[in-house]
């Protein structure tokens, strides 16, 4: 009888517990997932997988035994865990959930290592040499191709070097027939400048005039004497229409190996050379050649060398004012200040003079004071520069 009443308290307690389950569908619940818990644990103890989270990883997720299905075998095993309801209600467990679903995404990273394994095949990667060492090739040609245009620039490589402000009107003063008579042509060198000195080819000892004047701050030209359409000598070695091309190219080659440093040349006379187109291009063409500019002093208006200047897309520029047609100071004054005007009108003018004692007496006085008038004295090789630098 002993043995008996037991088993009927285990029975009827048997038989509550259902009741009060049954009862309550959050009791029932906690119950279920209590139980697969402790299945769960169990399995991983006997397996020894202490360390392994993912076998209850993996558990959690199967949530389909909650349905009804399961009240009876959990009947059988309540008396082996009847001591876990208590151990119900502080259910824990659940709460860990939240923080073992979000560790699955947290795997999602190691795709990435076979992303990092690839990195090895991008330093393979040659092009990074290869382009650098493709483009220093680039550079070099132009070195190459600098002596042609260095050569090509030659007037502008002898040429005074100026500061012109922007907006500023420039006038070129050019005066002709230097080295001749050599104590006038010192004291036109002798003035502050810059002026443009043209020297004659036969001037006695042209270079060391021509230097003497560089030296000064002057800037050099060369004024080679062509025939005149009156009857007037030019000098020795002029160029004539009557000459043959090569006699010209010759006489005209000599002419500019007489002295060096110069920026280019201008016509002494030679208003019948100019007008005649067939005779003048050739020595524009080998003016063009050696890098040197053309300044034309329309000593006729005929003349073709602008024409062919612009043809051969070279350097030049033309004569506005002659100072000295009248050698008196009064009268060059006059000319100065119609080049001024001319400067006003177009944005530059050229004048061209002589070593006159009037010429030189005149620019002495107007020289010093042309900057305070508005205008920029300047060298003819900034004139051609920014207007008629060619191609």
């Amino acid at each position: 009888m002993a043995r008996k009443a037991p088993r009927k308290t285990r029975s009827k307690a048997g038989s509550a517990l259902p009741a009060a389950l049954t009862g309550n569908p959050i009791l029932l619940a906690l119950a279920a997932v209590a139980v697969v818990f402790a299945i769960g644990l169990g399995v991983s103890l006997v397996t020894g997988g202490g360390d392994k989270a993912s076998p209850l990883q993996a558990s959690v997720p199967v949530k389909p035994p909650i349905p009804p299905a399961p009240p009876a075998a959990m009947v059988n095993a309540a008396p082996t865990a009847a001591p876990a309801p208590p151990a119900a209600p502080p259910a824990v467990e659940p709460a860990p959930q939240p923080s073992v679903k979000p560790d699955p995404p947290m795997t999602a990273p190691e795709p990435e290592r076979p992303a990092s394994a690839q990195t090895p095949e991008a330093p393979p990667a040659a092009p990074p040499p290869k382009t650098v060492v493709a483009m220093l090739p680039p550079p070099v040609p132009p070195v190459a191709v600098q002596p042609p245009s260095g050569n090509a620039a030659l007037w502008r490589r002898n040429a005074v070097p100026v500061s012109v402000p922007s907006g500023k009107p420039v006038i070129a003063i050019v005066i002709d027939d230097m080295g001749l008579d050599r104590k006038r042509s010192t004291r036109m060198a002798s003035l502050p400048g810059p002026l443009t000195l043209s020297w004659l080819p036969y001037a006695h000892d042209l270079p060391a005039q021509a230097r003497a004047a560089r030296a000064n701050g002057h800037e050099l030209m060369l004024h080679m004497p062509m025939e005149p359409s009156v009857k007037a000598d030019p000098g020795p070695s002029a160029l004539l229409v009557g000459l043959d091309k090569g006699e010209v190219l010759r006489r005209f080659r000599g002419a500019l190996d007489s002295f060096d440093g110069y920026v280019g040349v201008n016509n002494h006379m030679g208003s019948r050379f100019t007008a005649d187109r067939e005779a003048l291009a050739p020595v524009l063409a080998e003016l063009h050649r050696r890098g040197l500019l053309w300044l034309d002093s329309r000593t006729t208006p005929k003349s073709a060398g602008i024409g062919i200047a612009q043809e051969l897309r070279m350097p030049f520029a033309g004569r506005d004012i002659f100072l000295d047609n009248t050698a008196e100071v009064a009268a060059i004054r006059k000319q100065l200040a119609q080049v001024e005007q001319v400067a006003k009108r177009q944005g530059f003018g050229i004048a061209i003079g002589h070593p006159h004692d009037a010429t030189i007496e005149a620019l002495a006085s107007w020289v010093p004071d042309v900057q305070k008038r508005g205008f920029v004295l300047v060298p003819v090789s900034a004139v051609v520069r920014a207007h008629h630098a060619g191609g």
